[in-house]
């Protein structure tokens, strides 16, 4: 169950030649494809591109009817090996992940075709996830673009650019028989506009075709003596079959006056952001149209030398700008310039920050820096900026009133009670390494849990300790990975790589039914009936078959079981790696089954019962280590009732989803006993309606004995 549903929306694919497409980049990606005949797409879903395979998964009726096959891989190395089908045969072929993490998984496969290279079109449409609102370590796809001889397309961020990209990647593919990336940032895959549509096509030769007419060349396998051929082939074939077709069809595009003595080139992916800055200086319209000349790269790599030449000649100085570190472009474009014995001075990184995102404030000030020094004249009309001066009263009003926010678990998250019995056991047995892994849990570093050492990827979460043996230690260590991460990459690197070598450490599996990190999609072990896809396959028996024996599920939110089941793995005699799956559904995917139902349930008159959680203001004595050991977001805290009591009390707010986490916490981290819980009931019948007359008697019956004997204690004092 994906967080987001494309099924309204991908009816639109089946608009035709002519008809104006309106929608969300992902779609128009997904459009394109259509558009270009392709046979078969796979990849492995994560942002910024994880939206791109939910529409290909809502999509599948639209693709079957054009013959074309589509494939949720097991991980980006997968999806890359697709590309294979393309090697032999003219079909054209589509793989998507994100990047950079996912390049890297995918590096081997993609190596290999890179070199074999290909008959048919070949395209990976990566998400590049970089800046700020990343959660991966900040690293580039054009360095790998240039190491293995990948073509990097970076196109316009509007959706007539990204379609041409799409369509004209396949073509320079199979112009130049090189498999062709196109790089696409988060802005690009969300932002929404209008594109002029073509007919849906199916391919012509089909893998049908293909499997019942197999060729065979061996010159395209890479093996010795192939191999060496296939460099000399880049550098002597390749290389200048894509330089010709990217001249030819004008994929590089200038804006602007036709000359000047300074001019701005760009990356592709960050024309909008320039043109917002030079329109902020005065130096642009508001339709984009600049008064400086720009040279915008929709293709990074290969760069055209004719082009960059004949647009620097007649400037002075031209500013490279150029996201991210170290710069390739910038470099390469100075050795263009100097081979040309050209006198225009390059400018780029000394004016621009050398690392972190392009933000439309860092674009603009570094701009009026480069115009300040090589063209005041045409500043001339902008005006002086002026920030507004803030006190420093000012600014510690406003550090008080917007406390920081840090990434956490959704409400009701199962597997905040994970770490909660982790936190009480290091109580009880002391502290212990514990090596993370890629997924939500991973928030559990962050306060209030503090828990993890290091992370070092996707399903490597029990690798990443896989050094930590020693047979005479006291301790063990603990490795966390996701259900998303077991099935990716750590069935094989972690648990079969540690019975293989007879680790006696512990690995929890959180398995909460879904790959919830990239959106909540369906895998191997997902409970749901899925039409396409096979789930219901328990990783307990996965572990077991590659010999894991000491191996227990536990169910999440029973903290006390599972901090028993912790425990015994942490101080068992038993030798050999001990597996603990904890199990509960994610909270959030829940939520979206269940919600609708239950709303619908109570408009139509039907009788409902929803848990709820409180703390009794009363019993809450103010300690508030119920928040330190849970984290909930639903867990806050409020004024405290009592006039004699100055210490604010626990506080369960409206977002509760009745996980019982924080109740179970009371009573397994013996703390106060302020929790309760309250049945809330919908549409009552006849037999509730009695049932809380008699309770409200019998309680009102006891209240006034109480009173009784409180005055009679008064009077006799």
């Amino acid at each position: 169950m994906a967080e987001r549903s494309f099924a309204k929306e991908v009816e639109d694919l089946r608009i035709g030649d002519g008809e104006i497409f309106h929608g969300e980049g992902i779609l128009a990606v997904t459009k394109a494809l259509l558009q270009s005949g392709v046979s078969y797409v796979g990849g492995y879903q994560g942002a910024p591109i994880s939206h791109l395979m939910d529409v290909l998964s809502d999509a599948q009726g639209i693709l079957s009817e054009l013959d074309v096959h589509f494939e949720t891989s097991a991980s980006e190395a997968a999806a890359a090996a697709m590309l294979a089908a393309s090697v032999n045969y003219p079909l054209r072929g589509a793989v998507t992940w994100k990047s950079t993490v996912g390049t890297n998984v995918a590096s081997d496969a993609l190596a290999s075709v890179a070199s074999s290279g290909v008959t048919g079109g070949c395209l990976v449409i990566i998400g590049e996830d970089y800046g700020e609102g990343s959660s991966i370590m900040q690293e580039r796809s054009h360095p790998f673009a240039m190491k293995s001889q990948i073509w990097l397309l970076d196109p316009r961020p509007n959706l007539t650019s990204i379609v041409n990209a799409v369509e004209t990647g396949f073509q320079l593919s199979e112009a130049s028989n090189t498999p062709v990336m196109l790089e696409l940032r988060i802005r690009a895959c969300h932002v929404y506009g209008t594109f002029t549509a073509k007919d849906n096509v199916a391919p012509e030769f089909t893998l049908k075709d293909a499997m019942e007419n197999p060729t065979r060349e061996y010159s395209r396998v890479v093996l010795p003596p192939s191999n060496f051929v296939h460099e000399i082939e880049k550098v002597e074939k390749r290389w200048p079959a894509a330089v010709k077709f990217i001249k030819e069809n004008k994929l590089n595009e200038l804006f602007g006056p036709e000359s000047g003595e300074v001019g701005l080139i760009v990356q592709g992916g960050l024309y909008n952001t320039l043109m917002r800055a030079l329109e902020l200086l005065g130096l642009a319209d508001k339709f984009g149209n600049p008064d400086v000349p720009v040279y915008c790269m929709n293709v990074t790599y290969p760069l055209i030398d004719d082009e960059l030449v004949d647009y620097c000649r007649d400037k002075k100085s031209v500013l490279m700008i150029e996201e991210g570190q170290p710069e390739y472009i910038e470099q390469q474009l100075n050795q263009i310039i100097n081979a040309a014995e050209l006198n225009t001075k390059i400018v780029g990184k000394d004016i621009f920050p050398k690392a972190g995102e392009y933000q439309g404030q860092v674009v603009r000030k570094s701009l009026k820096k480069f115009f300040s020094q090589y063209a005041p004249e045409l500043l001339k009309n902008t005006a002086e900026e002026k920030p507004p001066a803030i006190t420093a009263e000012e600014k510690q009003l406003m550090a008080a009133s917007v406390p920081g926010r840090p990434a956490g678990f959704c409400t009701g998250c199962p597997e905040r009670p994970v770490f909660s019995a982790m936190k009480q056991i290091e109580q009880e047995i002391g502290k212990y390494h514990v090596s993370c892994d890629i997924g939500c849990h991973l928030f559990s570093i962050l306060p209030p849990f503090d828990i993890g050492n290091t992370t070092m990827g996707y399903g490597l979460g029990w690798a990443g300790s896989s050094a930590l043996q020693q047979s005479e230690s006291s301790q063990r260590t603990v490795s966390i990975m996701g259900d998303g991460g077991f099935w990716h990459n750590g069935l094989t690197s972690g648990v079969g790589s540690a019975v293989f070598n007879k680790n006696d450490n512990v690995l929890i599996v959180v398995d909460n039914g879904y790959s919830a990190a990239t959106g909540g999609q369906d895998i191997l072990s997902s409970r749901a009936q899925n039409k396409t896809r096979s789930t219901n396959n328990p990783i307990s028996s996965a572990v077991k078959g590659l010999g894991a024996e000491w191996v227990k599920e536990v169910q999440t939110y029973d903290l006390k079981d599972m901090k028993a089941t912790l425990k015994d793995a942490m101080t068992t005699k038993i030798k050999g790696p001990k597996i603990i799956v904890a199990q509960s559904e994610c909270m959030l995917n829940r939520q979206r089954r269940e919600k609708p139902i239950r709303n619908k349930a109570i408009k139509d008159g039907k009788r409902i019962v929803r848990s709820r959680f409180g703390v009794d203001s009363d019993t809450c004595t103010g300690d508030h280590s119920c928040i330190r050991i849970s984290g909930c977001p639903s867990l806050t805290i409020m004024d405290n009732p009592d006039p004699l009591r100055d210490d604010p009390v626990a506080h369960v707010n409206n977002d509760c989803v009745g996980c019982g986490v924080c109740g179970e916490n009371a009573h397994s981290a013996v703390l106060c006993p302020s929790f309760y819980q309250a049945d809330l009931l919908y549409n009552p019948n006849w037999w509730d309606r009695f049932a809380t007359k008699v309770r409200g008697a019998v309680i009102g019956m006891l209240q006034r004995r109480r009173d009784r004997k409180r005055a009679q204690v008064s009077f006799e004092l």
